[in-house]
C-alpha cells in the first residue's frame, strides 16, 4: 500500500506528464480527498492556484491514484464528480483510451 506521500509524487508525476508544457500544474491544497482505495486530488494551473485570476483556469476534473497500485484514474468533465466517484465504486466507470494511466510505464490504457 502506498503512503499518502508515495500517492502526492504520483500525482504530481501525472499532471507533469498530461500537461501542456508551457503551463505548471498544480494540486489544490485542502481539496484532496482521501478513500480507503486512495486519494482524489483537484488540480489546477499553479498560475491560477496563486493568483485566483480565471484567465489561468485550466479546466480539469479531478483523479484518483489507487493506494494499492499506484494507477491513476481519470475522471471526466462531463457529468458531476460523484457520478465519477460512484461508478469506480460499484466497478462500472466506462473504460476510454485515457481512462488509466500507470506511472511505471507512463502510459494510458483503458484497462
Amino acid at each position: 500500500m502506498l503512503t499518502n506521500q508515495e500517492m502526492l509524487i504520483i500525482a504530481k508525476k501525472y499532471m507533469s506528464f498530461s500537461s501542456d508544457k508551457d503551463i505548471e500544474l498544480k494540486v489544490t491544497q485542502g481539496l484532496t480527498i482521501t478513500k480507503p482505495y486512495g486519494n482524489i486530488y483537484y488540480y489546477d494551473s499553479k498560475k491560477y492556484i496563486e493568483t485566483g485570476n480565471f484567465q489561468y483556469h485550466v479546466p480539469t476534473g479531478p483523479f484518483l491514484v489507487e493506494k494499492a497500485t499506484g494507477r491513476v484514474v481519470g475522471f471526466g468533465t462531463a457529468r458531476s464528480f460523484e457520478f465519477y466517484i460512484d461508478a469506480y465504486e460499484k466497478g462500472t466507470l466506462v473504460p476510454t483510451l485515457d481512462r488509466y494511466w500507470y506511472p511505471d510505464t507512463q502510459k494510458y490504457s483503458h484497462k
